[in-house]
């Protein structure tokens, strides 16, 4: 077996006896030193902390830019401040198309002046022909009277005649009254139509150019932390300008590769061991949740060293772990997929 310098350092302070320069000088005329600091040797070798997997911390990270045009009049955000979804956080100068939108609204209320109300002239007719038929009503009784009286010859034909010519002038007027009534209710609503049909398309202007106000709010797409801020109050922005970038820190992924042989063992939902470096010897132990798992190989990336160095194609691998605060983007993290003891160097 070989123990090289620094394992017999770490060697010389678990057994403070045993001294270094003595070691040197004795090695070669003692055997049995070389067979204890071989043993040594061996078990700081075997008390490595061995793992299947490593990878680094990420997580979705969405970039917020301008939907509209113009200056930024409000954006407090700074970096590191958390933010719910649907929140507020700023303000772009959208003056001139709430001027215009303005514009648009008094068109529309000109066009109502425009409009003719059938009702007043409509209900004045219905009065009119409410007297005609009153009048006709006694014009019939009249008649049966006089056709009683005339029957006992104390009425005259003449005098039947006459009532008779009122009844059917009355009838007649009736009945160009209900026409009118009809007619007018035509022709207003077809006056009245034409002004709606300008009012139409102008009423969508209005939404659209609601559509394009509410735009220029900045709202935070999802719950989760400012990571970098791309633009200050009072600059110009145009749509599609980047202002911030933000991520869900609650539930980070570690990102890791394993070997075509690891991969028989693992499913998804399966509960697995996560460490990150506590210290310069021990390891923070976390549980996650494997998530993903490719269903393409790819060739080893350079910064990933798996636990089969020589196998030139992995499989990446995606486990969800719940975030206490400690874990960060971009920090180094290693996989165990079956349970293991204290993790310690």
């Amino acid at each position: 077996m070989k123990c090289n310098y620094s394992c017999l350092n770490t060697i010389i302070k678990q057994h403070p006896e045993i001294n270094l320069i003595k070691i040197k000088h004795k090695m070669r005329k003692s055997s049995a030193i070389l067979l204890a600091l071989a043993v040594l040797a061996s078990s700081c070798t075997q008390n490595k902390f061995q793992t299947d997997a490593s990878g680094v911390f990420e997580s979705d990270e969405v970039i917020v830019s301008a939907e509209q045009n113009g200056k930024i009049l409000s954006f407090p955000v700074k970096e590191g401040d958390t933010i719910r979804k649907g929140a507020i956080i700023g303000n772009i100068d959208m003056s001139n198309t709430a001027i215009q939108k303005q514009q648009v609204q008094a068109t529309i209320q000109a066009l109502e002046e425009k409009t003719t109300n059938p009702r007043p002239q409509i209900e004045l007719i219905k009065k009119q022909v409410a007297v005609q038929q009153s009048q006709l009503a006694q014009q019939l009784r009249e008649r049966t009277r006089t056709e009683n009286l005339l029957k006992a010859d104390a009425a005259t034909q003449k005098q039947l005649d006459d009532i008779n010519a009122q009844i059917d002038q009355l009838q007649k007027q009736i009945a160009v009254s209900e026409q009118q009534v009809a007619l007018d209710q035509s022709n207003i609503a077809t006056q009245n139509r034409t002004v709606f049909s300008e009012r139409a398309p102008l009423e969508k202007s209005v939404a659209q150019m609601q559509d394009q106000i509410n735009k220029g709010q900045i709202v935070n797409p999802l719950s989760g932390t400012v990571l970098t801020k791309y633009a200050l109050e009072g600059e110009m922005t145009t749509t599609g300008k980047a202002l911030y970038k933000i991520a869900n820190l609650d539930t980070l992924t570690l990102r890791a590769y394993i070997t075509g042989s690891q991969l028989t063992g693992i499913k998804l939902g399966q509960t697995v061991q996560v460490f990150t470096d506590s210290g310069t010897e021990n390891y923070k132990e976390y549980s996650g949740q494997l998530s993903w798992i490719s269903d393409k190989s790819e060739f080893t990336p350079k910064t990933i060293q798996t636990k089969d160095e020589r196998a030139n194609l992995v499989y990446a691998v995606k486990i969800r772990v719940k975030n206490d605060g400690y874990l960060k983007l971009g920090m180094y993290g290693e996989v165990k997929f079956f349970k293991a003891g204290p993790a310690k160097l």
